[in-house]
């Protein structure tokens, strides 16, 4: 498996995480969502709309986010995705999960070498 590959599986693994977490700290639109991954990630990861909008759609579909249009009456309105109560829970137990999961990975990886 390529590097590249890896990291690819990976993120995909953490999108639900990844974006719950962000809505916990209050609402926005897939694009300031995604300014916020990156600058968080310190630009590893650099999300687009092809990425960003069906992880909010699937989101939406659970049950995990709740969206509504917003903005001036005249011009631009984009469209706020907002945690709901279940997503918050949802969002506890995969934060738990991630450092439950990273942890062991962790202490795998840490071994001491087998240099014989």
């Amino acid at each position: 498996m390529k590097r590249d590959e890896f990291a690819r599986n990976l993120a995909a693994g953490t999108y639900d995480l990844i974006v719950l977490d962000i809505l916990r700290d209050g609402p926005s639109y897939g694009y300031g969502i995604r300014q916020r991954i990156f600058a968080r990630s310190k630009g590893t990861l650099n999300w687009q709309d092809g990425t960003i909008y069906p992880v909010l759609r699937h989101l939406e579909q659970q049950g995990l986010v709740t969206s509504k249009w917003r903005g001036p009456k005249e011009g631009r309105q984009r469209h706020y995705y907002r945690l709901t109560p279940r997503g918050r829970r949802v969002c506890q137990q995969l934060r738990h999960q991630w450092t439950t999961s990273t942890r062991a990975i962790t202490a795998l990886l840490n071994r001491p070498s087998d240099s014989a």
